[in-house]
């Protein structure tokens, strides 16, 4: 069985390799859209597969690093493209939630990474 939850979080960034002239080079901010995946038979006696409630405590301590701020001042990413930011917060979850089996984030309503931490 596979469970999800959301998360969003405000952040600014500019993206420092894309050409000269490039708008996403200058400083700009998005809402982001988190999802979790997590998979894992149902547990007995509670009835679910991971608590909501825990996978909230696992996933704060992350958006707390990314909510308001800019995330090229955070170590790993100088060059936060959504693609790299989708690693980084992987890298982070993935040792505390072993049953994780992926991510979506949007950078806007209609764009965004699906990483499964390949």
């Amino acid at each position: 069985m596979i469970i999800y939850k959301q998360f969003s979080f405000d952040s600014a960034h500019f993206l420092p390799n894309v050409p000269e002239g490039h708008k996403c080079r200058e400083i700009h901010g998005h809402t982001y859209y988190l999802t979790i995946f997590a998979e894992g038979k149902i547990n007995n006696p509670e009835g679910w597969v991971v608590d909501f409630g825990h996978l909230k405590e696992i996933v704060k301590p992350v958006i707390d690093m990314l909510d308001h701020h800019m995330l090229n001042d955070i170590s790993g990413l100088e060059n936060p493209t959504a693609e790299i930011l989708s690693v980084w917060i992987w890298d982070k979850i993935k040792p505390l939630l072993p049953g994780l089996i992926k991510i979506e984030l949007k950078e806007t309503p209609t764009s965004g990474v699906i990483y499964e931490g390949i």
